[in-house]
């Protein structure tokens, strides 16, 4: 996959996952509007209730005012015998109503007679009526089946007892608490609320004490009389009404939430995954380059040896014939060592390679490790300085693979060293491990580096290719060995400063 299609290919996967969060977002938030519509059309049916059920409050309170007259005096009262029992009044006033069927009395001939017991019930009626009025759906057969001028009578009775009689005297914060909790409650609305009663957009002490205005409130009419007007609004809020809305729709947005997530995710894996395969393919590319380089080396040589070996000068010359037969067997196990570590690597990752581990002096195998480079450190003019100050070096290893990982790093630091390679070697006992350092002054690695050389096939560029031999084999077959042993490996490095492995190794107590 060239690099314009990668590129357009995550550019469109980008794209259809922004567009599906967005979507996601645009549908949470349709929700929540259609779930606050719901929430205002269910509380202002509950407010209709709550009106109807405050009309019959006062109407109760009213009849027990009508009631006591009656059973004191006797007789059925007139509206001005009632007068003076509502404790706003201020003197007995004569004054002209007017009824909503045009039928004008004077309060001396308004005349009421009908029996007490249906004084209760025509005031309940109108408490129906009027909470109706209010919201608009008393249908007219509803008013024909009143007895419509008895009802005109009690509602201006009504009307006199609400305007002479304060609010708070026979209803307080705590029965309408009651009464909207309970109406709340029959339309599964569970959250805080806080009420209040305004008149003539003044507040009454029947309110909530948080109660504060705000654009959120819902309101209704209450107390409405016969034309369906009043100066007493019922008003309502929700401080947590956006997390009750969002409550009623978290189930499903989790699962949208849950869903969208496993699309990010499998995403991130997919890209992960293309730029792993794209890294993996260069990689394995520069492996069979490296690969097919250190094999050219060895087989011109040995072509070369069997060049020179049958010219007949040669020939007859056992000396020359021998040299030249020690260079064909060096190439050839140069080839096969090489060949060998791929193997080896792969056994280790597939758990079919047996390492039997004895109690070992560690300072024995590094002894051999410094022996096995010795001659490279000498060729290139070099030093390899051993510091070995731990006094417990006894530790269950494998000696063929162990002395591998040391030679595999310090032949590092010889091919990572541009000038005479200058090597030190440390040990030190820290609580029950042993620490294993080997410093370089070498080239030096940065922070990315650093992450990956223990990668297979890795290499990290220096311009040229093959300016340092090597295959990206022999830090990765460090890395399993170490782990086999349960050893634990780091590097510490700085470009331009050189590096230094550190083996940490348990001890045998």
């Amino acid at each position: 996959m060239n690099k314009t299609r990668f590129r357009l290919l995550v550019f469109f996967m980008s794209l259809s996952l922004i567009g599906i969060i967005l979507v996601q977002l645009y549908w949470v938030n349709s929700s929540l509007k259609n779930s606050e519509d719901q929430f205002k059309f269910h509380v202002q049916q509950v407010l209709v209730r709550v009106a109807y059920r405050l009309e019959q409050q006062e109407g109760e309170a009213f009849y027990k005012i009508y009631e006591e007259f009656i059973d004191s005096t006797g007789r059925t009262p007139l509206r001005k015998d009632l007068l003076p029992l509502y404790e706003k009044y201020k003197g007995e006033r004569k004054e002209t109503v007017i009824y909503s069927d045009l039928v004008t009395r004077d309060y001396d001939d308004d005349d009421v007679f009908f029996e007490k017991e249906k004084v209760q019930d025509l005031v309940r009626q109108n408490a129906k009526k009027n909470a109706g009025m209010a919201q608009g759906t008393v249908p007219e057969a509803q008013k024909a089946n009143v007895d419509r001028m008895l009802l005109l009578k009690i509602e201006n009775y009504i009307s006199d007892f609400r305007e002479y009689t304060y609010l708070e005297k026979w209803l307080t914060e705590e029965k309408l608490r009651t009464i909207i909790a309970n109406e709340l409650s029959v339309d599964d609305v569970d959250t805080p609320f806080e009420f209040g009663i305004y008149n003539n957009n003044n507040p009454t002490k029947i309110r909530s004490p948080r109660l504060k205005y705000d654009p959120g409130l819902i309101e209704h009419i209450v107390f409405a009389d016969s034309e369906g007007g009043s100066k007493y609004r019922l008003v309502i809020s929700f401080p947590d009404k956006k997390t009750f809305l969002f409550s009623s729709i978290l189930g499903i947005t989790s699962l949208s939430v849950i869903f969208t997530l496993i699309i990010i995710i499998a995403y991130l894996s997919a890209i992960n995954q293309l730029v792993k395969q794209k890294q993996i393919s260069e990689i394995k590319t520069d492996f069979i380059n490296n690969m097919t380089h250190e094999f050219k080396t060895p087989i011109a040589t040995i072509n070369l040896a069997l060049d020179a070996i049958k010219n007949p000068k040669i020939f007859d010359d056992r000396e020359r014939v021998e040299r030249y037969l020690g260079m064909i067997r060096e190439e050839n196990k140069r080839m096969h060592s090489q060949v060998e570590n791929v193997l080896q690597i792969s056994k280790l990752e597939k758990r079919e390679l047996d390492i039997d581990k004895d109690a070992t002096d560690v300072h024995d195998i590094i002894d051999v490790a410094v022996e096995h480079v010795n001659l490279i450190i000498e060729a290139r003019q070099g030093t390899l300085n051993t510091h070995l100050d731990a006094q417990r070096t006894t530790a269950l290893l494998n000696d063929v693979h162990f002395t591998n990982v040391l030679v595999n790093i310090l032949d590092n630091a010889i091919k990572y060293s541009p000038d005479e390679p200058v090597i030190d070697v440390y040990t030190e006992n820290v609580k029950d491990f042993i620490l294993i350092k080997i410093r370089d002054r070498g080239l030096g690695m940065n922070k990315q580096t650093q992450k990956k050389i223990f990668e297979k096939f890795y290499r990290e560029h220096t311009g040229d290719i093959h300016n340092v031999k090597g295959h990206g084999l022999g830090l990765a077959y460090v890395k399993r060995i170490i782990e086999d042993h349960n050893c634990h490996i780091y590097v510490e490095s700085e470009k331009g400063k050189g590096s230094t492995f550190i083996i940490k190794m348990p001890l045998i107590n």
